[in-house]
């Protein structure tokens, strides 16, 4: 996770909202609101990778929601006379070590890993981001406590820290791998915030706004939050691919969810053994958890160069 840190602090150098737009030249006697977020949209459509990568996540997203979409076939059918039994035009998959269909265990093991992921980014946006709005903006005492709290958390290496609260919870399931995920992760997305709120709070149109009388909820809400949801929207995509990667890593070292459970992280670890006898039990789990992880690094890498004016 300490090579996120850094995934939002070349963007929102530049007032994206409040009452700080600016205005292009007029064309044909008239002036064209130059939105950052418009532009911004305009680049995303226009390339390719962001495309496909939003292509693939809204498939990966769809088998996760709507598993039945995609197979007719129950997971938790199975036959041990039909134990890897390689893949076939009916099974693409093959079967896995127990005769279970391979390949609607892949559908339905997408939705564990997409919901923890989801639901740990939505928990550190809400919390970190608030509290790095309230430290940077307020300063003092306040942002003395809340920085040294995230220094603290900080301190913990993620996935050390994660295996030893999971191993101390001793009940591994979505809930308490979100837990988990959320309680490690979100000081980084405070420390992001915190350093745009910094930036943005001493900008022409905040000091405009103060001075005729704006309140402070007001000023953070309406005026600076805006030029802190750049970094924030880039760095949340980014980690919703490090949470897929980080539950599946937890489950095969053991401490992640188990069987009867469905998920990608399962189907690598119990089926680790057979590899070199049949690679296909390993190689499609992995295909899809290294393709959605990639989707939303690229993703974030899109996000960003799209909303940094410095690379217009």
């Amino acid at each position: 996770m300490s090579d996120l840190n850094s995934a939002g602090a070349a963007v929102g150098g530049a007032p994206v909202g409040g009452d700080g737009p600016t205005t292009d030249a007029p064309v044909g006697g008239k002036e064209r609101s130059a939105s950052l977020w418009a532009d911004a949209r305009r680049q995303l459509l226009r390339d390719p990778v962001f495309m496909i990568a939003s292509l693939y996540i809204l498939v990966v997203g769809s088998m996760a929601a709507f598993p039945k979409l995609w197979t007719s076939q129950d997971p938790r059918a199975c036959n041990t006379d039909r134990s890897r039994i390689s893949p076939s035009w009916e099974h693409p998959f093959g079967y896995d070590i127990l005769g279970c269909d391979y390949y609607a265990h892949a559908i339905y093991g997408a939705r564990p890993s997409m919901v923890i992921a989801v639901m740990a980014t939505g928990g550190i946006v809400l919390v970190g981001g608030t509290l790095g709005l309230l430290a940077g903006y307020y300063g003092g005492w306040v942002d003395t406590i809340i920085s040294r709290v995230m220094d603290i958390v900080l301190s913990l290496p993620f996935l050390l820290g994660a295996i030893v609260f999971l191993t101390v919870i001793k009940r591994q399931n979505i809930w308490t791998l979100t837990l988990v995920l959320f309680l490690l992760a979100w000081p980084t997305i405070a420390r992001i915030t915190r350093g745009s709120v910094i930036s943005s709070k001493d900008l022409d149109y905040v000091h405009a706004a103060k001075a005729v009388g704006a309140r402070n909820s007001r000023l953070m809400f309406r005026h600076i939050l805006p030029n802190a949801i750049a970094p924030m929207l880039v760095y949340a995509t980014i980690v919703l691919g490090s949470f897929v990667a980080a539950e599946a890593t937890l489950t095969f070292l053991g401490v992640g969810l188990q069987p009867p459970a469905q998920s990608w992280g399962i189907m690598i670890s119990v089926h680790q053994v057979y590899f070199l006898e049949d690679p296909w039990l390993l190689l499609f789990p992995c295909g899809l958890l290294v393709g959605t992880v990639l989707s939303f690094i690229l993703m974030g890498d899109a996000l960003r160069d799209a909303l940094d004016p410095k690379f217009r």
